[in-house]
């Protein structure tokens, strides 16, 4: 599957941009599907992953200022980020997992087996 994000570039904290991955070649109702992003000195991290049927978890830091989404008719998974701080600051990925289901390792970035290129979100103070 090849996925591509949209959005993303340098924002001012307490910002609220959002994010887009339009999924091809595959129809993503079989995919989990996830935001990840990565920090130069900590590696990637999970931030949200949502199931087909809309099951969603969210990475401690995000939770109540992100929300995740998908249209699986438009094959298109979707992050809108509220209140964005600097720390938020990263490349910010869009990946699938051939997995219907959230599970635990839902948020591990080694169990993502399609990523796209990424897009950058730069938080400014």
């Amino acid at each position: 599957v090849d996925l591509l994000e949209f959005g993303g570039g340098s924002v001012q904290g307490g910002g609220s941009p959002s994010l887009t991955c339009a999924a091809s070649g595959l129809d993503s109702r079989y995919l989990l599907m996830g935001w990840l992003r990565q920090f130069p000195e900590k590696g990637r991290g999970g931030v949200a992953a949502i199931s087909r049927d809309g099951s969603i978890s969210y990475t401690v830091s995000v939770k109540s200022r992100f929300t995740v989404s998908r249209d699986n008719a438009k094959n298109t998974l979707y992050l809108q980020m509220n209140n964005l701080k600097p720390e938020d600051t990263s490349m910010y990925f869009c990946a699938a997992r051939w997995t219907t289901s959230l599970d635990f390792r839902s948020l591990i970035p080694s169990d993502y087996y399609s990523w796209g290129q990424g897009t950058q979100v730069t938080v400014s103070s």
